[in-house]
């Protein structure tokens, strides 16, 4: 598949992109990340993009879930072209369906592990609406942290807690409004092995219950084979889409 060709998105696509350039000015010239960027992501599908650093995995995240804009062409979420709306609608949009696992965690550190898995609904409602729907939030979160191991640690703040558990609660987090689409950048890059290998089958077994479209990103040939579906990036291109059986 050429990377420069215009494509039409599946029906089941629920996270396209087309055409998709970035690029940023340095002095009196402009440094070309992206050069021309096709793909997509389909309901339910369990895809790993893989590449060297530098190649231009976090730029396309960021612009696939609408956290950065690209210099040219478009990105489709949920049937939406994401950047013709306006900057609330957009914000919306991606706080509705797309959850993010990020490497680094990204918690609040004033904020109880518990509040920071409700942070989406805090965002998400007006004060009043929030107010009214706490408890079912406040109950939705504490269901997924027990599960996930944590039911003795939801009044700790991030500081209190190791790596492997901040990451079970940012899974919590981007899971909380039962979002569509699930983008994971390296989320066991900054644990152990045994840990991060914890973290990987809570965040697989979700992605499998819930039917999220996942869309993984790791340098780890292990990661990557748990997926059905493997990108490989280079110089801020696609340069091979391969599948790789689930395991069994």
């Amino acid at each position: 598949m050429s990377d420069l060709a215009p494509i039409q998105p599946s029906p089941d696509a629920v996270l396209s992109c087309t055409g998709v350039r970035r690029s940023f000015p340095v002095g009196d010239r402009r440094l070309a990340i992206l050069h021309g960027i096709n793909l997509e992501l389909c309901a339910g599908e369990r895809l790993a993009l893989m590449g060297t650093s530098g190649a231009g995995k976090t730029t396309l995240l960021n612009i696939l879930g609408l956290l950065d804009r690209p210099t040219e062409g478009s990105v489709t979420v949920a049937g939406m072209d994401a950047w013709a709306l306006s900057a609330r609608r957009r914000a919306n949009l991606r706080n509705e369906k797309i959850g993010f696992v990020f490497q680094f965690y990204h918690l609040l550190p004033e904020l109880s592990a518990l509040e920071n898995a409700v942070l989406p609904a805090m965002i998400k409602l007006s004060r009043g609406a929030y107010r009214s729907g706490r408890s079912a939030f406040m109950d939705r979160a504490t269901d997924m942290l027990t599960r996930f191991g944590l039911a003795d640690r939801l009044g700790h703040r991030p500081s209190q807690l190791s790596g492997g558990e901040q990451q079970r609660i940012a899974i919590a987090r981007a899971l909380l409004l039962d979002p569509p689409i699930l983008i994971a950048d390296e989320p066991t890059g900054n644990l152990d092995r045994a840990t991060g290998e914890r973290v990987l089958e809570i965040l697989l077994d979700e992605q499998s219950e819930r039917g999220v479209a996942l869309m993984l990103v790791t340098h780890d040939e292990r990661l990557a084979k748990r997926c059905e579906r493997v990108l490989y990036m280079e110089d801020g291109l696609i340069q091979a889409d391969s599948s790789a059986p689930m395991p069994t």
